[in-house]
């Protein structure tokens, strides 16, 4: 699995047309080490240059078609962006070789509606179009015994790439045996992937911002072929879906977006 860590940001940034796109300045563009679980902290969070680069270039280079979206934010606008320069480029192909039934869309779910606003309102209008944001309640629940969270509603879209950065620990509602994640000592922990693990197509890629906790228990309860690559520089999971096509219509998405060579790397 070619992770494409981001040793270039600079350069990308200048040449991708990011800087532009995101009208911020690096030295903006770092957050605090505890933002994310401190609950008194509502605003937004600054973009981190070296996050938006890897989730561009994946995009881009693995001819991503379609993006489900744990957590809207400064990502929504870069995901948008790199999956309109598929659209540009690979858009006539896809539609008539490939069966996907949502080309070149993102959706991303979130439990705060005014994330939501705020990413919707970044997003520039050759874009816009490309993007549907959910907002739905987060639970406590369990999954195979274990206490975790799930949204209570997920898009109905089959991805090739997911990105998880949500929910916080402080987005649940309710308990389980008094536990709930809810609590600054608590980690995230949802388990929505896990119930959505078999309708996934061999090839999807799962990025992990962080959460490493949570990326442990996915790691431990997923029960399919999964490639997993830690960047602990980064603190980013990745896991691939790394079986057989499951027929010619997931055997030709591969070869189109990953290629032949990845296919063989399955066999082997």
């Amino acid at each position: 699995m070619n992770a494409w860590w981001p040793e270039d940001v600079d350069e990308y940034v200048r040449t991708s047309g990011l800087a532009q796109l995101l009208e911020a300045n690096a030295e903006d563009l770092q957050r605090g080490d505890f933002d994310a679980v401190d609950a008194s902290i509502t605003a937004a969070l600054g973009p981190q240059w070296s996050d938006l680069v890897r989730l561009h270039r994946l995009i881009r280079a693995r001819r991503v078609t379609t993006i489900l979206e744990f957590g809207c934010g400064w990502s929504s606008l870069v995901m948008a962006d790199a999956l309109r320069r598929n659209r540009d480029e690979f858009g006539t192909d896809v539609r008539a070789s490939l069966r996907r039934s949502h080309p070149f869309e993102l959706h991303s779910v979130d439990d705060m509606a005014e994330y939501i606003e705020v990413a919707r309102h970044r997003l520039p209008e050759d874009l816009a179009d490309l993007v549907t944001f959910s907002c739905c309640e987060v639970r406590m629940t369990t999954f195979a015994d274990r206490i975790c969270t799930e949204y209570t509603q997920l898009p109905n879209v089959t991805p090739d790439l997911i990105y998880l950065d949500a929910p916080s620990q402080h987005a649940a509602v309710g308990s389980v045996n008094g536990i709930t994640t809810a609590h600054p000592d608590r980690v995230p922990m949802s388990c929505d992937l896990l119930r959505i693990e078999h309708f996934l197509l061999p090839g999807a890629l799962i990025v992990v911002d962080g959460r490493t906790a949570n990326a442990r228990f996915l790691r431990a309860n997923f029960q399919r072929r999964w490639r997993y690559n830690y960047d602990e520089e980064g603190d980013v999971h990745l896991f691939e879906l790394a079986e057989q096509p499951l027929g010619k219509y997931n055997r030709a998405q591969i070869e189109f977006c990953l290629g032949q060579q990845w296919l063989s790397s399955v066999d082997s």
